[in-house]
């Protein structure tokens, strides 16, 4: 049995929540996709924990967690994350924990190279973490990056780190004036941060595949979500890697592979990080209150989120894209405060109704149409079953079920483990 957790707007909706809580009923769970550059946060009884390269389903021992070839791995910090998850009460050993050799190494010229082109961009950029997410993918694609496999075979990483040094060189001091890097600082790099994952690296589409042969239940995980794909988000504000389910049993391994559920994250309300166009955004000291009302902070950058209300339009097209069975509503909870919702029920282009997600420079100048739902006014906090919550808020689940086209299953009304309804 395939499963997959996917977001379905821009990122940030509250996949490892989801995660960490479905993972119960799974046996593996795959990071298939993306890198450092976006955190999935949790908190059970343990504390809370922010995971940004680990699978969500690290925090459950009894499951094994896969870091797919899809991804792009900063060792430096896979092991500082590893680090802090030990000293957290989470144990993490080669028999929970495997890494796929095909994985492509995030090293530390990729950061300097995000970092520099960012500041050459100014008040042009993109919003990148600064995380080397961007050039580490076109690394790969150039066939000029490091695999986790070489890390197994010291004379080939010297051998090809010689080749991509001098190469790599070539941008960071010839386009932007900044120091090169020699071969042997990264083959320290790689003996510091490379040595104490060895025992972790495997060929995980076969460990893949004999699993699901076995009847074993795996559990993709994305990172962000579908407005971030590569393809099919708000380009180029996007992430570099293909966030939906399609790409899903690719970026683990097991392209042979078909999902059987995709279940789609979005939250009750709207929210983004970094730049590009977000039509639904809110303002001023209505934006700010929603903001602090839902910790709206990035988990990897600690950078605000700009919000806004539910925006139809995005998520219906999210949930197109990402093939989505059923829905996961996140934080319905935060909005128990608002006498009035706001939802984004249609465009503006040019002064025409668009209900259809559009993209380019029509995405950049469409307007919100704005139409508000009554609100509750009360807490939520407490319940867990469906008929527990207050009829409006029944009321604004089902409306926002029609407008998607799709059926929320489970709603989150809190950030524990238990805050949960399922429908």
């Amino acid at each position: 049995m395939l499963t997959s957790i996917v977001g379905i707007n821009w990122g940030d909706e509250g996949k490892g929540r989801m995660v960490d809580l479905l993972a119960e009923s799974q046996d593996i769970i795959v990071r298939y996709q993306g890198g450092n550059n976006a955190g999935h946060t949790v908190i059970n009884d343990k504390g809370k924990f922010v995971l940004n390269i680990l699978p969500s389903g690290i925090l459950r021992e009894d499951k094994v967690n896969v870091i797919g070839n899809g991804m792009v791995v900063n060792i430096e910090h896979l092991c500082g994350e590893v680090a802090k998850l030990r000293e957290g009460g989470i144990s993490i050993s080669p028999a929970n924990l495997k890494i796929s050799d095909k994985a492509v190494v995030c090293c530390p010229f990729d950061v300097m190279q995000d970092c520099l082109e960012e500041d050459r961009l100014a008040d042009r950029k993109f919003g990148s973490t600064r995380r080397g997410i961007a050039p580490i993918y076109a690394d790969k694609y150039m066939k000029k990056a490091i695999r986790m496999g070489d890390i197994l075979h010291p004379d080939y990483l010297r051998s090809r780190l010689e080749t991509i040094v001098e190469w790599k060189n070539l941008t960071i001091v010839g386009s932007y004036g900044a120091k090169p890097y020699t071969v042997e600082e990264l083959l320290d790099w790689f003996k510091k941060f490379g040595e104490p994952l060895k025992d972790y690296i495997v060929d995980t589409g076969y460990y893949l595949n004999h699993a699901l042969d076995e009847g074993k239940k795996v559990m993709l995980e994305a990172q962000l979500g579908a407005l971030r794909d590569i393809d099919f988000g708000i380009y180029p504000y996007t992430t570099s890697s293909n966030t939906i389910t399609a790409y899903g049993p690719v970026g683990a391994g097991i392209p042979n592979r078909k999902v059987e559920n995709a279940i789609g994250v979005m939250k009750a309300y709207s929210t983004c990080v970094g730049e590009g166009p977000f039509t639904a955004e809110m303002f001023g000291v209505e934006a700010e209150t929603l903001r602090k009302a839902g910790g709206e902070y990035g988990a990897a950058t600690g950078r605000p989120r700009r919000v806004g209300g539910f925006d139809v339009v995005a998520s219906r097209y999210g949930c197109m894209v990402q093939a989505t069975d059923e829905i996961a509503l996140t934080k319905l909870d935060i909005l128990d405060f608002m006498e009035e919702i706001p939802v984004c029920v249609a465009y503006d282009v040019n002064g025409e109704r668009v209900d259809e997600f559009p993209s380019g420079e029509a995405l950049n100048i469409a307007k919100p149409i704005i139409e508000y739902l009554p609100g509750w006014n009360c807490s939520t906090a407490n319940c867990r079953k469906y008929e527990d919550l207050p009829e409006r808020a029944r009321e604004y689940i089902e409306y926002i079920e029609k407008a998607v086209g799709c059926n929320i299953k489970y709603i989150s009304v809190g950030a524990e483990r238990d805050a949960i309804i399922i429908k």
